[in-house]
């Protein structure tokens, strides 16, 4: 049972080093730049610029505060849940509910605080203008990329142990 605590105790950590990471560049943000600042990381694709999103991804439903609180609060509650009853002996599970958990507290407590969020990695991909995000985004983004990974290892195991119990290869 200690393991099994240490295990739950440890994506939590992630998530609360997503937090402390994501507050940390968001007030240094906020303390160094002027709205609509910049500064060249590499030239034509990378800065940082002192943004402020009052919306979701790309501005959308901007200014609708209470949406997102609620959106949150109930996604807050069901990684926590899926944390407790689903991550168990499964670290990759575990771990992207960790970054999750992390980027959606963090942005959400931008919304409280500021009732806006503050964003500021800027990049032009292959020329194309994305919209500037935050540590926060990126954890929400790089979580749900490893929760793709861990259903498709879980697929994949389940087709293998379909296949070997059809074959007779089965063993119990």
């Amino acid at each position: 049972m200690k393991s099994l605590e240490v295990t739950f105790v440890f994506f939590y950590i992630i998530a609360l080093f997503i937090i402390a990471l994501d507050q940390f560049t968001k007030w240094l943000i906020v303390k160094n730049l002027e709205l609509g600042e910049s500064i060249e990381v590499i030239d034509n694709f990378l800065y940082i610029t002192s943004h402020r999103n009052k919306g979701a991804a790309w501005g959308i439903l901007e200014g609708r505060m209470w949406f997102f609180y609620i959106i949150t609060i109930i996604v807050v509650i069901g990684i926590i849940y899926y944390i407790q009853k689903a991550a168990k002996g499964k670290w990759l599970l575990g771990v992207s509910l960790g970054f999750m958990l992390g980027g959606a507290i963090g942005n959400f407590i931008d919304r409280v605080y500021r009732q806006e969020v503050v964003d500021f990695i800027d990049t032009y991909p292959f020329g194309y203008n994305f919209p500037i995000f935050n540590i926060a985004d990126s954890a929400l983004v790089i979580g749900v990329g490893m929760l793709m990974i861990q259903m498709l290892l879980e697929e994949r195991a389940l087709k293998k142990e379909k296949s070997n119990g059809e074959n007779g290869t089965h063993h119990s």
